[in-house]
């Protein structure tokens, strides 16, 4: 099992990282040219067509000496030196709890919670301005407090799953 700081240390990498996420999107393994050649077009953010052999060979270089090496040793991967390919082993699995997942991704809270506070203030001036506006602020006081406590509950429950 990994350790937390472990999983900190291999995770701490972004190429570690897309090795990672990129062999969990595939079905089978990998050849270590291909896995280059996208990482290249992703950090260079050109189309693959677009490379030149000095770009993906710094990439290629830095995987096979570097970070397969590491992420071969913690077990994560499953590196074959004789066919070049690689994939991911169940053991990688085991970083799911440090990585973000589809889900979570989705919602980004800091909007939901940025929107209600906007929305909020929006109100709050049209009725201080409109003075014939049927609502007291202390109305509207309890109103937001009560949105912003529906929110929370949905935001934690949302994230217990």
């Amino acid at each position: 099992m990994l350790s937390q700081d472990e999983a900190y240390d291999l995770l701490s990498n972004a190429r570690r990282r897309f090795v990672l996420s990129y062999l969990r999107a595939q079905d089978g393994p990998v050849p270590l040219n291909e896995l280059s050649q996208r990482l290249a077009a992703q950090e260079n953010g050109i189309p693959v067509d677009d490379l030149t052999d000095q770009q993906i060979k710094r990439i290629y270089v830095s995987l096979y000496q570097t970070h397969l090496p590491k992420l071969e040793e913690a077990e994560l991967i499953e590196y074959d030196r004789d066919r070049s390919v690689l994939e991911l082993r169940e053991a990688a699995d085991r970083l799911d709890d440090y990585l973000p997942t589809e889900e979570s991704e989705e919602r980004s809270w800091q909007l939901v919670y940025g929107a209600l506070a906007g929305t909020g203030l929006l109100v709050y001036a049209i009725v201080s301005l409109v003075p014939s506006v049927p609502i007291s602020m202390r109305q509207l006081g309890v109103v937001i407090v009560v949105a912003f406590a529906i929110v929370s509950l949905v935001h934690y429950f949302s994230e217990r799953d």
